[in-house]
């Protein structure tokens, strides 16, 4: 195994650490950390494309021909296999990526389907047909999972257009047959939050957004969630659901940019914003059978909904907001290239006029902020926690210093009376965006940008004063995990000669929480593989397994946990707390102890979040905000991302009541040099032997 040293930026120190790692390092992780066990686990998805594959099987054999196949995209081979199974007499499986290319040939001849499966591990476009070829005749049967959930995202139009012009006979089956693109037209002020910095109410006024950004139609970027974790109230549609356009895979796809232009009547008077967008597929010509992604609250009361997390639904922000009427004539516009889909609004007579550019941000805070972030900063509830905590702290004498990317506090200190106020921006992109934002609100004169890492900061910098008040939220876009923002304390100790003896550090201090939890979904994402319909892919769970033996695997992984429900198996723990109002130590912080099991349910994981105290009397959670006393659900809050660290168990299913484990112990280690947290939690059975799963271990970084 040949290893090599990976250059890595630490997120918390904020400086270059070069790191040794096996050469197939970043395949591995890719592979851990897709979505294979998921769709391996999508039961209907499996389902519908086995029933659709056996039935274009039996199609071309009642024709009396030979049932060659060509499979794009074969992953694990599972579709393959499905084909020969079904009937099929050769199959070629296509996959670009290596290591799933050898994991899939492995697969493949575990199985015994070695003499009827070919795996070339090239691109589609760059197959060959013929006696030398790597294919020796054109197929007569396409299967393709090419999809994500925009479906054409992943380049499926620019394949499908090569492959029926290159690699089919004249007339060909297509597994999936056809797909529709379904569309509704939303005013939502929660999803509106996500594309748009919104004005912020001020005891002194409102802090606007500037022009550009107002005007900005937004990241071109599709947003995907789990739409099903909307609740009612928070959005009021404004058009029934509407077809979009139909693909049928069995002809001849063009992946040409073309507009499609659907009218309708307005449902409610309200402000066009977002339209909510999803797809079924067809997997035979008739439509009986039909795998759906249609969020849940479409399905009748008491339907076993499936769950995916490899396909979501889409949200798209409308370029600009569009008043309507209840019962007026509108018209939504759907742009659609190789590889992407957006959406504009008009009247039906100015339809064949619009134009079909592409949207593109020209403000730069879609490229410097993510949707979470907009959400963050657009959450007045938050801000007012912050004006209130700043408020204690703050007087028109203080010499505040900010450090935090792209944040209002500047602006809310400078409201609450600070009259010399400086704030720290990491790039120029985030000092002119930071610019813009003081111009507009006529404050450039008062806050100082300086675009400086705060170790280069100098006295000069600061006029020759002394800090009395270092503020932050923090929020840092480096981060990941929670702990990551643990970037401000180096900070802080790198701007230590900087600060008044008696300078206010605001939040005063973090603690690093967690919570044992069951989930109801998410779980899937990281159970073994070794099954599905019938065909042995344990690979690829070797494979995944192999992967946990390196370092930075083992972290937990950051998930938006509003989108996946979980209960509550344990209390809410402070593990650590991290006291800001000193310096970085240079001794390790050890925090041990154990978290007693206080609901039954199945253990999958823990989750880990930040919480901050800005004052003696005031915090704020970037994780859990409630426990349900009734059910142990848990709402989470939905603008950060929480860590997740699922336990090995998973590897080895078979649930694992609560009411045979106690406790989970644990052991914390704050390592300051490095910058890393490593921990340890083991599950305690009540009675020895009781616990079917393997201790887990966790090294966090």
């Amino acid at each position: 195994m040949r290893m090599v040293f990976c250059g890595r930026v630490n997120p918390i120190t904020g400086s270059l650490d070069w790191i040794e790692e096996d050469e197939n390092y970043d395949y591995h992780q890719e592979i851990a950390r897709s979505s294979y066990a998921d769709m391996l686990h999508d039961k209907d998805r499996n389902e519908k494309y086995y029933q659709g594959i056996r039935a274009a099987v039996k199609r071309v054999k009642e024709r009396g021909d030979e049932a060659i196949v060509l499979d794009i995209g074969t992953g694990t081979g599972l579709l393959s296999m499905m084909a020969v199974t079904a009937g099929a007499d050769y199959c070629y499986a296509i996959e670009v990526f290596k290591p799933m290319a050898n994991a899939a040939e492995q697969i493949v001849k575990a199985n015994g389907f070695g003499d009827k499966i070919k795996v070339i591990n090239k691109h589609s476009t760059e197959v060959t047909v013929g006696p030398d070829g790597d294919m020796i005749k054109r197929a007569n049967i396409l299967i393709t999972e090419l999809f994500d959930t925009e479906l054409i995202g992943e380049g499926a139009l620019p394949s499908y257009e090569h492959a029926q012009h290159n690699l089919m006979q004249e007339h060909w089956e297509a597994v999936p047959h056809r797909a529709t693109i379904y569309a509704q037209v939303v005013e939502s002020h929660r999803l509106w939050s996500w594309n748009k910095l919104l004005p912020m109410q001020l005891d002194s006024g409102t802090i606007q957004p500037p022009p550009d950004m107002k005007s900005c139609p937004g990241a071109p970027s599709v947003c995907d969630v789990q739409l099903s974790q909307l609740k009612p109230d928070d959005f009021r549609p404004l058009s029934d659901i509407l077809v979009v356009c139909r693909v049928d895979f069995s002809k001849q796809i063009s992946s040409s940019t073309v507009s499609h232009i659907v009218n309708f009547t307005s449902l409610a008077n309200g402000t066009a914003q977002v339209v909510l967008s999803w797809w079924d597929i067809d997997m035979d010509p008739e439509a009986t059978i039909i795998c759906s992604m249609k969020p849940s609250w479409l399905y009748p009361e008491l339907y076993p909904v499936p769950w995916r997390d490899h396909w979501m639904q889409c949200v798209y922000f409308l370029p600009e907001e569009t008043k309507v009427t209840q019962g007026e004539e509108v018209c939504l516009i759907a742009h659609q290239d190789d590889y992407c889909v957006w959406y504009n609004m008009t009247m039906p007579s100015a339809a064949h006029c619009h134009s079909a550019e592409i949207p593109a941000c020209r403000c730069g805070a879609h490229i410097i902020w993510n949707r979470a972030r907009f959400g963050e900063l657009n959450d007045q509830s938050r801000m007012d926690k912050y004006k209130e905590a700043l408020k204690k702290v703050l007087t028109p004498s203080s010499v505040c210093l900010c450090m935090s990317d792209g944040s209002l506090l500047p602006m809310l200190a400078h409201s609450v009376g600070a009259s010399q106020v400086f704030t720290l921006e990491s790039s120029s992109m985030a000092q002119q965006l930071m610019d813009k934002l003081l111009e507009t609100n006529q404050l450039k004169e008062t806050i100082h940008i300086l675009q400086k890492s705060p170790d280069k900061i100098t006295a000069d910098d600061l006029g020759d004063r002394k800090v009395t008040a270092l503020i932050g939220e923090p929020f840092f876009t480096t981060s990941l995990l929670p702990w990551h923002n643990l970037f401000f304390w180096y900070s802080r100790t790198a701007l230590s000669e900087h600060l008044a003896k008696d300078c206010t550090v605001f939040p005063i201090s973090a603690s690093l929480n967690v919570l044992v939890v069951e989930f109801k979904d998410l779980w899937r994402i990281r159970s073994p593989c070794g099954n599905c319909e019938g065909f042995d892919v344990s690979i690829m769970d070797e494979m995944i397994k192999k992967s946990l033996d390196f370092r930075e695997s083992q972290e937990a992984e950051p998930h938006p946990l509003w989108e996946y429900p979980c209960r509550a198996l344990s209390d809410p723990t402070k593990l650590i707390t991290f006291d800001f109002r000193e310096k970085v130590p240079t001794e390790d912080i050890r925090a041990e102890g154990s978290l007693n099991l206080v609901r039954s349910g199945v253990c999958h994981g823990v989750v880990l979040w930040m919480a901050y105290e800005l004052t003696e009397d005031i915090s704020v959670s970037t994780g859990l905000l409630q426990v349900s006393d009734e059910t142990g659900s848990c709402q989470w809050y939905p603008n950060r991302k929480q860590g997740v660290y699922f336990f090995s168990s998973l590897w080895n299913p078979g649930p694992t009541p609560t009411d045979s484990m106690s406790t989970v112990t644990y052991q914390l280690t704050f390592k300051p040099q490095l910058g890393d947290i490593r921990m340890s939690f083991i599950p305690k059975p009540e009675h020895s032997g009781s616990l079917n799963a393997p201790t887990d271990t966790i090294c966090l970084h």
